[in-house]
């Protein structure tokens, strides 16, 4: 059935985590990125079952796990000309090779893109979904984005040059690696500006959604966001979930154990399991920050401060893409997950009730591993298999150790060795080379503005970087 032919009912449309939007098509749920009341767009319904595509490759299966997701945006012959063109970026041939750890275990290397991240499994798509819907409006935004290490980079990499789009992406400064800070800080395109914060992730992150709420901002900006709060990531995050649940299931539904600190990929895991993938439970695997296991074991979460660890993507207190799961929770009531949140970041803490408590045993599991119990698992990894891996790899395989089962396990790898090489020498008495692509990124200069931790000093410094007045920085009427 063509897009023009569908019927109304077979669209899905978009709403509020919150409930104050609803009816919102996908176009606009890509470009807005925010609802308006500051809630997380989610589908008004989970569509499935979705195709069989375990004998595909990922990317001829990609467009059709996603597709549920967009219909109606954007018509599917071009829509499939655009994910091919975003993969064909990748070094892998498979895109995301299944590589046997143990017997029953299984990693997911999500790590083959541009930027050596799974984040641009989505970013990539996301630069050439931005530009065919902006080219489609006439509209020019500027992207505002926090990141704990890898969004920034791979968001970088999707949009510098873009001549409609502008990124603006905030770090936390010294808690980053040097390889994730330098993949952003030496970009020299004009449409790139990179601010460091005398904060943490959790910072950057509070000012992102602020800025989205500052009328003065928006009113010179027409801001938008591809942090995984954005609902574009998440199409494509639910898609290799699919595909890998698939290839991997031939004994029955797999565990998909998870390295997580915004709750963005595992959040993509639970759709992708709603609609039909054959996953038995979801493994949340945390390093020492560990609201999101302290959530799932015992149904209750405190923000503390944020813990610097070798895994610094995962350095996460507040994960923004828990909403989402709490709208399915509490049954969509919008009410109820704006009380939830008011809760959380008022007083610091959020308890479950019992019945919502059950719900999260049921299908969940979680587990924390330190420091100590990375490195560790690191050169174990290495002396019984001769491979590297980093150290947020490293927290998923001890969560999948911790986890027992009899079924198949997967832990998605999400970030190649070469990120993070101080602490793969460590573990492993070995410096992980970065791909020929980046073997010049030590040499090249950095450019970035270190940024108190204020709304006013990132508004400033944003107006000095892009400037102000002209009709391409100017929001649409």
């Amino acid at each position: 059935m063509s897009v023009n032919n569908r019927r109304e009912s077979d669209t899905v449309v978009y709403r509020s985590t919150r409930g104050g939007a609803a009816g919102v098509g996908f176009g606009d749920v890509l470009l807005d990125g925010l609802a308006p009341d500051g809630g997380l767009y989610v589908p008004d319904r989970i569509p499935g079952p979705v195709p069989s595509v375990a004998d595909r490759p990922y990317v001829d299966a990609a467009p059709d796990l996603m597709w549920p997701f967009v219909a109606g945006a954007i018509d599917r012959e071009t829509f499939g000309k655009l994910v091919r063109e975003a993969y064909s970026t990748f070094t892998h041939p498979e895109v995301i090779p299944l590589v046997a750890l143990g017997s029953g275990q299984w990693i997911a290397e999500l790590f083959h893109g541009p930027t050596l991240a799974f984040k641009d499994l989505a970013m990539q798509l996301l630069g050439k979904l931005f530009e065919h819907q902006l080219t489609a409006t006439g509209r020019h935004v500027t992207i505002i984005g926090a990141t704990s290490g890898d969004t920034g980079a791979a968001a970088i990499e999707a949009f510098r040059g873009r001549s409609n789009i502008e990124v603006v992406i905030l770090h936390p400064n010294e808690r980053v690696s040097e390889v994730q800070r330098r993949q952003m800080t030496t970009v020299t395109d004009d449409n790139v500006v990179n601010l460091a914060i005398d904060g943490t992730f959790d910072d950057c992150q509070d000012l992102v959604k602020a800025a989205l709420a500052d009328s003065e901002l928006t009113g010179v900006f027409d801001l938008t966001v591809v942090n995984s709060i954005n609902w574009g990531r998440i199409v494509a995050q639910t898609a290799y979930v699919h595909w890998i649940a698939q290839r991997c299931s031939s004994d029955g539904p797999i565990d998909l154990v998870v390295p997580t600190g915004n709750f963005g990929n595992i959040y993509a895991a639970r759709v992708a399991q709603r609609m039909g993938a054959p996953i038995g439970r979801l493994v949340v695997a945390t390093n020492r920050n560990a609201v999101l296991a302290s959530f799932v074991n015992d149904a209750s979460m405190t923000i503390g401060p944020v813990e610097p660890s070798l895994s610094p993507s995962m350095d996460i207190q507040v994960p923004s893409n828990l909403e989402r799961l709490l709208s399915e929770l509490f049954d969509d009531d919008g009410t109820a997950v704006a009380r939830a949140v008011h809760t959380l970041r008022t007083t610091g803490s959020l308890v479950l009730d019992d019945a919502t408590a059950t719900r999260v045993a049921q299908g969940w599991s979680a587990a924390t591993i330190d420091d100590d119990e990375t490195v560790e698992i690191m050169t174990e990894t290495y002396a019984a298999t001769g491979r590297l891996v980093d150290p947020h790899t490293a927290v998923g395989i001890g969560a999948a150790r911790a986890a027992s089962t009899e079924r198949t396990q997967v832990v998605l790898a999400t970030a190649h060795p070469a990120k993070f090489p101080d602490t793969v020498e460590e573990a492993t008495g070995r410096w992980p080379d970065l791909p020929p692509h980046l073997d010049s990124l030590y040499d090249l200069d950095e450019q970035y503005s270190i940024v108190p931790n204020e709304l006013a000093a990132v508004a400033r410094a944003m107006t000095d970087a892009l400037g102000v007045g002209s009709p391409s920085h100017v929001r649409r009427s």
